[in-house]
């Protein structure tokens, strides 16, 4: 027998979970801070470099920062529009994707210790994964009920 209030109340906070860091971090994305936080992150990942040639460092910032204060806002709509659920939970996924690619480009292992003790960026960038799930199950249901009601 499944319980369904907890599972309710899994997906509130699995959205949740997935709406805050996105709003959170896209509006530091607007910060002097955020921006110089950023620069071993997009410098060092060679699919992320050409950012800073086209927008500069603060543009760059202010691009992800509208990404994904854009991407919160249409997982909030979520539960009311499938549409905004499809089209926010594809943006999440591709966010959380591209931030979990840079722990590839990057060294994540703290020097003095190695596998598996993570070092700063490891210890940033590790949530993402889980987040990138969450994204993905957000897509999935969206795209689930956008094909019932087209049926």
């Amino acid at each position: 027998m499944e319980n369904t209030a907890v599972s309710k109340a899994g997906r509130i906070l699995a959205l949740i979970g997935v709406i805050l860091p996105l709003l959170m971090i896209g509006g530091m994305k607007f910060t002097a801070v955020e921006i110089e936080a950023l620069m071993p992150l997009i410098s060092g990942t060679p699919w992320l470099a050409w950012m800073y040639p086209v927008f500069g460092e603060a543009g760059a910032s202010y691009v992800l920062g509208v990404v994904e204060i854009a991407t919160a806002l249409l997982l909030i709509a979520s539960p009311w529009s499938t549409r905004a659920g499809v089209a926010g939970g594809a943006l999440a996924a591709l966010i959380f994707l591209v931030t979990c690619s840079i722990m590839v480009a990057l060294p994540i292992w703290e020097p003095a210790l190695g596998f598996p003790a993570l070092g700063p960026a490891g210890q940033f960038l590790i949530k993402d994964i889980a987040l990138l799930g969450i994204a993905l199950v957000i897509l999935g249901e969206s795209l689930n009920r956008l094909n019932r009601s087209a049926t």
